[in-house]
């Protein structure tokens, strides 16, 4: 599937839907002058037209614009400000469907502009009476076509959560912060490269990939890797919505940005390493959009606590829509017009309508394996998440020649809520939504404690399999011990929350955390750094991480691995996350916790894979009681599945054999967990 508008912008530059016509807009373009700062030079204005078909469709071909054949210019639309404190005022805003945008050259500040103004050129390459896609350097880029390999399925996925913040430290003591860029993250999974503002980091250095070999993920998850007027934090602030990240494009050591080319080449070295890609999409809100200019009314509602009878002033639950400090998307209002994704004149919204051109451009040119919906109660709009899934499912079975039995399978659209409408799921509007549940119940059961009025033994129980929450399938529930969510009780990096909580073996438990994380009914997904029980640099000054503090700009410090028991943990982690990809047993839903013991201690024991012929037995204590050190010392587990004749059980954490008459009867230790399989 190819978008109509985009097709159109092989030929013409195209302005999709102005509130204010008179004057009508105008193309102003040039090229780039390098200096410091660098400025736009042949600067030349062109007046758009009126679409014979479409009143709402502004253009001017290419050819017709003088332009020299292999020659990039650099542009904006100039248009009439509709925002009723700015009417009249003529303002230069990016092209929303730019490919690339180059924050270098921002258009001339209007007077009250603050931050809604001073928008980024966007940029392209004439050559052969076509406009083609090009990063700020003129290099022309070549998309992926939608093209990916046969690669794990939902039900078999561990999901490394990847920050854009990282931070490393100094052999002087001291941290260093910067953004980890495109290419950082490639050398995490490409042993030939070496990254670029992290170069020199053991954890990129030649020959290495960290994610594939070592730590074993088959799914990174890249934080809103879309173009954001943020400096980069987190990136939860789309600003360009079908532009990659321009400093996640633009390495310190680089003399020019390169983002479509370098979001490209990781995408690439994920598919050739077996790992899907999978991004992270912004859609309740926009951080200095083009359209707050061009049409603010028709895709923003600027204040819906005063406007409670408004379509698209309330969330689902009927409370008033939270901006969180940006522009609030309208997907409740319609227009008639030109549909930017059909060429159909119809009724539509044009938010909905942005966001699924948008999603195109990413599967055809970067071809992405499965999205994340942030904030889908600030989104609100049940009826556009599902149509953002359908049309996700249809572009991926397109891509692939694959039935919709595959799309459920191989490609996952999931929500954010904290609250966890698992109604979403059964009228079918998304296939998954974070199960923060999980979070917070593991996290009690970590201090050996119930939740809210749950004693222990209910606690865990609940924690280990998604369905009792009201999920029907592990896929439908992405499980973690921490997200990129920090702030606020209990939400800290799990090793912050031990120790705040007065653990002095934070190390052992976290390993029994992704003990539990990785054998539990759900899709386990880790937050960079977790695995290596990475922590908190940055705090407010009372010690707390705070939106200000820690939340959004708390990096993920890889150095931090050189240290030997955080390197333990990873190997640790590392060796459950390669057998949960591969095990049958944990990709069913089979889950039967059939011991507890709360003897004076807290041990429980459950099995995956029911009806498979290498099930899974977890033993787990959630207490201080250790096995007696003596001769013979043993913990019998009553009820120990039976195994098939000729096979030989293995305990996978650490890795070894384990002799048929210590079956079910090896020691247990404080806050520890073995993991068992036959072979």
């Amino acid at each position: 599937m190819n978008p109509d508008i985009l097709i159109r912008r092989r030929s013409h530059f195209v302005l999709w839907r102005l509130a204010v016509t008179t004057p009508p807009p105008e193309l102003v373009l040039g090229q780039l002058a390098p200096g410091a700062p660098v400025g736009l030079i042949n600067e030349s204005r062109i007046v758009l037209s009126q679409t014979d078909q479409f009143s709402d469709l502004w253009s001017v071909r290419a050819s017709d614009c003088g332009l020299q054949d292999g020659t990039t210019y650099h542009y904006w639309f100039e248009v009439s400000d509709a925002r009723p404190d700015h009417a009249g005022e003529r303002v230069r805003i990016t092209d929303p469907m730019a490919y690339v945008v180059d924050w270098r050259l921002r258009a001339p500040s209007v007077e009250g502009g603050g931050d809604r103004d001073g928008y980024p050129a966007a940029v392209l390459k004439y050559q052969d009476l076509q406009l083609l896609t090009c990063d700020p350097n003129g290099q022309s880029f070549v998309g992926l076509e939608g093209k990916r390999p046969t690669l794990p399925a939902n039900s078999r996925l561990v999901i490394y959560e990847m920050p854009t913040a990282w931070s490393r430290i100094r052999s002087d003591g001291l941290k260093e912060y910067s953004t980890g860029t495109f290419r950082d993250v490639e050398a995490l999974v490409d042993a030939n490269a070496t990254g670029a503002n992290f170069r020199g980091l053991p954890i990129l250095g030649q020959g290495r990939s960290y994610l594939a070999d070592e730590l074993g993920v088959n799914a990174v998850e890249l934080l809103p890797p879309a173009d954001s007027a943020y400096i980069r934090t987190w990136g939860y602030g789309t600003t360009n919505f079908c532009a990659p990240d321009f400093e996640l494009g633009y390495p310190v050591d680089s003399s020019e940005p390169m983002p479509n080319r370098d979001l490209r080449n990781l995408v690439t070295a994920c598919h050739d390493r077996g790992i899907r890609f999978f991004v992270d999409v912004v859609m309740g809100f926009a951080k200095n959009s083009p359209y707050l200019a061009a049409a603010a009314d028709d895709f923003f509602i600027e204040d819906p606590g005063a406007h409670p009878d408004d379509p698209d002033a309330k969330t689902s639950r009927g409370t008033i829509r939270d901006s969180w400090g940006a522009d609030l998307f309208r997907y409740e209002s319609f227009h008639s017009g030109y549909d930017p994704l059909t060429g159909q004149d119809m009724s539509l919204s044009p938010a909905a309508q942005l966001m699924k051109t948008a999603l195109v451009r990413w599967m055809n040119d970067f071809a992405v394996d499965g999205v994340r919906i942030d904030s889908v109660e600030t989104v609100f709009s049940w009826n556009f998440l599902q149509q953002y899934r359908e049309l996700a499912g249809q572009v991926w079975s397109e891509q692939t020649s694959l039935a919709a039995p595959d799309v459920e399978n191989r490609f996952l659209v999931v929500g954010e809520e904290l609250q966890e409408p698992t109604a979403i799921l059964d009228q079918g509007r998304l296939q998954g939504l974070w199960h923060e549940s999980f979070k917070r119940h593991i996290r009690c059961a970590l201090l050996g404690e119930g939740i809210g009025g749950l004693d222990f033994e209910m606690t865990i129980r609940k924690a280990l399999d998604c369905r009792s929450f009201g999920y029907h399938d592990l896929t439908q529930a992405i499980i973690y011990l921490t997200s990129h969510d920090v702030e606020g009780f209990r939400n800290e990096r799990l090793f912050n929350f031990l120790v705040s909580n007065g653990v002095v073996d934070a190390a052992r438990r976290v390993k029994l955390g992704f003990a539990c994380l990785l054998t539990s009914v759900g899709v386990p997904q880790i937050l960079a750094g977790d695995e290596f029980a990475d922590q908190h640099d940055l705090f407010d000054h009372n010690g707390n991480v705070t939106d200000s503090s820690g939340k959004q700009v708390d990096p993920v410090n890889y150095s931090r691995l050189s240290e030997p028991w955080r390197a333990q943990i990873r190997d640790y982690v590392s060796r459950l996350v390669k057998f949960r990809t591969k095990s049958d047993a944990l990709a069913s839903n089979d889950i039967d916790v059939f011991h507890v013991d709360l003897n004076g201690k807290q041990v429980v024991a459950w099995r995956r894979g029911l009806d498979d012929t290498s099930p899974v037995v977890v033993v787990a204590n959630f207490s201080d009681f250790t096995t007696p050190e003596v001769p013979g010392a043993e913990y019998v587990v009553p009820g120990w599945p039976a195994s098939s004749p000729g096979s030989v059980w293995r305990e996978v954490s650490q890795d070894r054999l384990v002799p048929a008459e210590w079956v079910g009867r090896e020691p247990i230790y404080a806050w520890e967990a073995k993991v068992y399989t036959t072979t």
